[in-house]
């Protein structure tokens, strides 16, 4: 299995081009599960306060033997926590969670348009990164307006978009908007499951072709688009599986016909509305 490559950053520093998505990995259960991908050479691990597992989070990371530098642990800021004062509180409580020195990648989890603090916390994202107690600092499910406002009144443009992204959805729009403005693509729920995205003849058809799983060949697409995919799973086995998609590449074809599956969000998550607390 070849190494995970990196994608630099818009402040320097560098992203795994694949994660690990660890909502519902609870507990030592959890924790364990979580080691093990870590140990099969994830170094992308993704949570957030709303999940209640950044303790799994923690103690997976001291169980393996793998320098803290070579990790990038992404955590997120809930609703109920905008704010300037709020962020920092909330910032506390997580790393405690965490039993971290740093978070390397901060996220908004969504930006709640209607209590309109968002970029009040983005500007205490702005002084914990200049604290030195985050490196890169970035928002989930915003938009480009959203985005926009922040850069125009922080005079910082995030690092990082964590959205929605998958074949039935694959955000052209709002992908090049984040390429204008410099900012990474993370895709959340990128195997939309739940679906029966995995059984598309378009994914099948090239699956096949390749010697492939159908999962491979969809996690494959996101790093073709440029996207940095956060799958989840808590099975050994499919980990490993996840992560083995950096020794083949799609034709520029194949990435067509996948795309071409677009229908939609499957997920009640219009950044404008959706309410995150």
């Amino acid at each position: 299995m070849m190494p995970v490559p990196s994608i630099g950053l818009n402040d320097g520093h560098l992203l795994p081009a694949l994660g690990l998505g660890t909502y519902g990995m609870n507990g030592s259960e959890g924790a364990g599960q979580i080691a093990t991908a870590i140990e099969s050479g994830y170094r992308l691990i993704d949570t957030a306060l709303n999940y209640g597992n950044e303790g799994a989070v923690g103690e997976a990371i001291r169980r393996v033997d793998v320098p803290r530098d070579e990790l990038v642990v992404t955590t997120k800021l809930p609703g109920r926590h905008h704010g300037y004062d709020e962020t920092l509180a909330s910032f506390r409580e997580s790393l405690g969670n965490l039993g971290l020195e740093r978070v390397d990648l901060y996220l908004i989890h969504w930006p709640l348009p209607r209590v309109d603090k968002y970029v009040d916390a983005f500007r205490a994202f702005v002084a914990l990164q200049e604290e030195g107690l985050v490196s890169s600092i970035g928002v989930s499910n915003f938009t480009e307006a959203h985005l926009q406002r922040l850069a125009d009144e922080t005079g910082v443009v995030p690092a990082v978009n964590q959205v929605e992204l998958h074949p039935y959805f694959p955000q052209a729009e709002l992908r090049a908007v984040h390429e204008r403005m410099g900012i990474v693509t993370e895709s959340w729920s990128p195997l939309a499951k739940q679906s029966e995205l995995l059984t598309e003849g378009a994914v099948t058809d090239i699956a096949a072709a390749h010697g492939r799983t159908p999962t491979q060949i969809v996690l494959r697409w996101h790093v073709e688009l440029g996207a940095v995919p956060v799958p989840k799973s808590a099975d050994a086995g499919r980990q490993r599986e996840n992560l083995d998609v950096f020794d083949f590449e799609l034709t520029t074809a194949e990435v067509e016909a996948i795309s071409g599956l677009e229908r939609g969000r499957l997920w009640d998550g219009d950044p404008e509305t959706h309410e995150e607390f």
